[in-house]
């Protein structure tokens, strides 16, 4: 899971030099080389931080519609380039990611670890808003995906406690 989040690291920061320097297309590929090399020579496999790029470069203008839908008090240009490229990712990830690999909530969450780590002091709290509004607005897909609660002697508590007291 470790190289899925470093993934996801040079993704996003690969994006965010691409975005800072004037989105140039024909750069990109040159960023995510060097990021791989500086940020990532652990990374035995690079596949998903190419997925996450191309994917997010694939539908760059929806994911730029979405976020200005989610969160209409800040114009695109007026958030800070790193959250608006860890929302990139996420939404990517939430909206067209496989959710068998990723569950939206690990999407969610996983960006929400990355504006701690890379933006500045609210960018958790913004991106966890943004994220979550959009989960809800698709429906909270895999919400009761989650394994069942367990009580102090871990077993299984009950979905409904009314309904079996009832019955």
């Amino acid at each position: 899971m470790a190289s899925r989040h470093l993934s996801r690291s040079v993704a996003m920061q690969s994006l965010y030099e691409w975005d800072f320097r004037g989105r140039k297309n024909d750069e990109l590929a040159e960023i995510v080389k060097r990021n791989l090399e500086e940020f990532a020579a652990g990374l035995e496999d690079s596949t998903f931080v190419h997925q996450l790029i191309d994917g997010v470069m694939g539908h760059i203008k929806e994911l730029d519609l979405i976020i200005e839908k989610a969160a209409p008090q800040w114009p695109l240009e007026q958030i800070a380039v790193v959250d608006r490229n860890v929302l990139r990712v996420g939404l990517y990830e939430l909206l067209f990611g496989n959710r068998e690999e990723v569950p939206p909530k690990v999407a969610i969450n996983e960006s929400i670890e990355l504006a701690k780590s890379f933006g500045g002091e609210s960018s958790g709290k913004f991106v966890n808003g943004v994220l979550g509004t959009v989960y809800r607005e698709i429906g909270e897909p895999g919400k009761d995906d989650a394994p069942p609660a367990k009580d102090k002697e871990g077993n299984e508590e009950p979905k409904d406690k009314d309904k079996e007291s009832k019955e």
